[in-house]
């Protein structure tokens, strides 16, 4: 069972002071849960020691990936190939984040990688700001949890210019680059997370601006445009192959950008074959019985409980539990059927006594740097919970 800690909830007011405007569901329930999880230390240890492994892991698969061409084994839209390619082979293309789900950690269970949200990772304001503000506003100690995730953003920042762990060079490296910001227009939450990563880079020491994705203007032989400024770095909140599926013009656009070295994009076009969830299978080939993952293959698992999700997809849409007999036990049609589907062995998430499940999202900048849950049902969707924790 999880063992939880109940904490006075912030309120809507003191929330929307922090710019999180996104804290009621629309069923008016509270988004963030007035209770936190408690780690132990061991167990906040063993979440970082394991972003970090899976990490290199990934780092490995995505050679192998490459090195035998399988992009279209892993649902990689062709009109990415290349763009890929050159990210993954030039170390400025610095992956600036993401974020790890993760079964387990907790209440004795083994912790089992689910996927890698490594584009476009959610959470990030929950995770950075909010846990921080639970254990302040209870007058608990704010530093007993596994969240270091602002300051590994702060000098993951400045890694894109000293392209190593040591940061304190970049003031002397740094030349003065200009940094966008961008997000689509009405969506808060989003907005919100772009400008919270922009307010970072500018106390890391970088001119920043943003703007909305219908602003910017784009030049295959100049670069990235807003307000007739030129930028080298752009930050887009805008996943990868939805740019490839929707915006093709612009996946050529921005592969020409990068081949003639006119603007750096984050996070890296390399990125998008983390975010698959045809690595998994990769995993698994390269890792076979890694203690860290679960079984998975591009065809339906033989007698064994399992869960089919599509290689690209968001808050469980399209995911589906199917038992040993391959009857189908939860979930079902959604926005991502069309995409290619992988099959993952079923594992238990841990749960509270009402029954809800709990799934760990370990933040990835450099390093595994910090934590945070989400709560719901056994298929985690856009009505679950954010959890915070503590350390004890």
């Amino acid at each position: 069972m999880v063992q939880l800690l109940q904490t006075t909830p912030l309120s809507t007011a003191y929330l929307e002071s922090l710019g999180f405007v996104w804290h009621t569901d629309s069923d008016e329930t509270p988004y963030v849960s007035d209770k936190l999880v408690v780690l132990s230390e061991a167990e906040a240890e063993a979440y970082y020691e394991a972003g970090n492994t899976l990490y290199d892991m990934y780092v490995e698969a995505g050679q192998y990936v490459i090195d035998n061409n399988l992009f279209h084994e892993i649902g990689i839209p062709f009109n990415l190939v290349e763009v890929i390619k050159e990210s993954w082979e030039n170390d400025v293309h610095w992956h600036l984040y993401g974020r790890f789900d993760l079964a387990g950690g907790i209440d004795g269970k083994p912790i089992k990688l689910l996927e890698f949200n490594a584009d476009t990772p959610t959470a990030l304001f929950e995770t950075a700001i909010v846990q921080w503000a639970i254990l302040k506003q209870n007058n608990m100690e704010e530093s007993a949890q596994f969240n270091g995730l602002y300051e590994a953003l702060l000098d993951n920042f400045k890694r894109l210019v000293t392209l190593e762990e040591d940061v304190s060079s970049f003031e002397e490296r740094y030349e003065g680059w200009k940094f966008l910001f961008t997000s689509i227009r009405g969506n808060s939450e989003e907005e919100n997370t772009v400008r919270l990563l922009q307010h970072i880079a500018s106390e890391a020491g970088y001119e920043t601006e943003f703007a909305y994705i219908d602003e910017v203007e784009f030049s295959a032989e100049e670069g990235i445009f807003y307000n007739d400024e030129q930028y080298e770095l752009w930050f887009k909140l805008i996943p990868w192959e939805d740019i490839a599926l929707e915006e093709s013009d612009l996946a050529m656009l921005l592969t020409h950008i990068i081949k003639n070295q006119k603007a750096i994009i984050f996070n890296p076009a390399y990125t998008l074959m983390f975010q698959s969830k045809g690595m998994l299978k990769i995993l698994w080939d390269l890792y076979p019985n890694h203690p860290l993952l679960l079984e998975t293959s591009f065809e339906p698992l033989q007698g064994k409980k399992q869960v089919e999700k599509p290689v690209f997809g968001r808050e469980g849409e399209s995911v589906r539990i199917i038992d040993a007999d391959n009857q189908l036990l939860e979930g079902g049609e959604g926005h991502y059927d069309n995409y290619k589907m992988v099959y993952q062995a079923y594992t238990e998430l841990p749960t509270d006594n009402e029954g809800s499940c709990y799934q760990a999202g370990v933040f990835y900048a450099y390093e595994a740097c910090g934590v945070g849950f989400r709560k719901g049902g056994k298929i985690l969707n856009n009505m679950s919970k954010f959890v915070g924790h503590v350390v004890r």
